[in-house]
């Protein structure tokens, strides 16, 4: 079982990585290209779409991370480690909730001007990165945990 457990809280905050890095090179790029009006309607008819893969991603991680959290617990090196990687997500998490759920709700609804989409877009890549670079350093406390 805990086997099980390694692998989904490094593959998973990976997973998590990989979903946000496609976000940001693939959509950040396609949404940055649109004409401002345009891109709002575009957020407006498939953000739903985008949030879809997220609890794929979330999911298993936090699976994961709790199973390692339990079984490691008796090691404090290890518990350590485990902890750094759970702050990280949730890190992640915190972020995704005070900061996008109601930027993509203002988007979705059209309420963002149109001359400040463009801005605003800048600034969601910016703290999208921290959020690919903290389930990157997730997963890296993942592997540097089981490879102790």
């Amino acid at each position: 079982m805990p086997l099980l457990f390694k692998v989904l809280a490094i593959t998973g905050s990976a997973m998590f990585a990989g979903v946000m890095l496609a976000i940001g090179i693939i959509l950040v790029g396609y949404w940055k290209s649109l004409p401002p009006a345009d891109f709002l309607e575009w957020f407006a008819q498939n953000n739903h779409l985008v949030m879809r893969a997220i609890p794929f991603a979330v999911l298993p991680t936090l699976v994961g991370l709790a199973g390692m959290l339990w079984f490691d617990w008796s090691d404090s090196t290890n518990r350590v480690i485990w902890l750094g990687a759970a702050a990280c997500i949730v890190a992640v998490l915190a972020i995704t909730i005070v900061y996008y759920v109601p930027s993509n709700a203002a988007f979705a609804a059209k309420a963002v001007p149109v001359d400040q989409v463009s801005s605003k877009l800048d600034t969601r890549l910016i703290i999208h990165n921290l959020r690919i670079m903290l389930a990157l350093v997730a997963s890296a406390l993942g592997v540097y945990a089981v490879s102790r």
